[in-house]
């Protein structure tokens, strides 16, 4: 079903830690739209590929895994743990599940193979479909939603992004190394910049936010100011 361009999927795409998840949500509640982080897919599918032992470098494996997963990506329902959704795997709550560091490790590799992306953009696009939706990930705007009429980049330099990735973890354990999670970055920005399909690129007609520094708040207001939200609140 075409939805006008009011109501349409607003795309917003970046590199890991860049602030897009929390900025996105921001936006979503703001505009009473759903959020979807498309990340958290692929991060979910690497969580079943870990613990079913399946080889992750055996791509038809992995895919056949992807293509078999009951996968929910719902609102936080009123959890107070800082999560900014609910992923249900199988029917099994595994949103902490996602950000363990073995996980982090793996993701870059699993979301590479063209058979997941293939599955989880149809799964993306079906939501999306239904307007309303603010969609995060990092193909999203040349992928995903080509076609959305606002396109959203998020950056921040990648010593902010470790620093938030670092904090992030430290709340959940004491064992937190900032230089390799740095490094762990700089590795993940270079593997999702250079994959054979859908690599991480700024489409062409998106805006660049800049978060570094910046808390969510005052990035929100910047997003708002945008000419796109001016034009839609006078067509409302």
């Amino acid at each position: 079903m075409q939805t006008s361009s009011k109501d349409a999927a607003i795309a917003i795409d970046g590199p890991a830690a860049s602030g897009k998840s929390s900025v996105g949500l921001m936006l979503a509640d703001d505009l009473g739209y759903l959020f979807l982080d498309t990340g958290c897919m692929y991060r979910a599918v690497t969580l079943a590929v870990l613990r079913r032992k399946v080889d992750i470098n055996d791509e038809q494996a992995v895919v056949l895994l992807t293509k078999s997963l009951d996968l929910a990506i719902l609102p936080p329902d009123g959890s107070k743990d800082g999560r900014l959704y609910t992923v249900l795997l199988n029917n099994r709550d595994v949103t902490w599940d996602l950000r363990f560091g073995e996980v982090d490790v793996n993701v870059s590799q699993v979301s590479a193979y063209k058979g997941v992306r293939r599955d989880l953009v149809r799964r993306q696009r079906e939501i999306a479909n239904q307007g309303k939706v603010v969609v995060v990930g990092r193909d999203i705007g040349t992928v995903v939603l080509p076609d959305a009429p606002l396109k959203l980049f998020i950056i921040a330099s990648v010593e902010e992004r470790a620093r938030r990735r670092w904090l992030e973890q430290l709340e959940r354990t004491e064992n937190v190394d900032y230089e390799q999670i740095l490094k762990d970055i700089v590795r993940r920005d270079r593997i999702d910049g250079n994959r054979q399909h859908s690599p991480l690129r700024q489409a062409t007609d998106a805006i660049i936010i800049d978060t570094t520094n910046k808390s969510p708040e005052s990035v929100l207001e910047e997003i708002l100011a945008l000419e796109y939200f001016q034009s839609i609140r006078t067509r409302r």
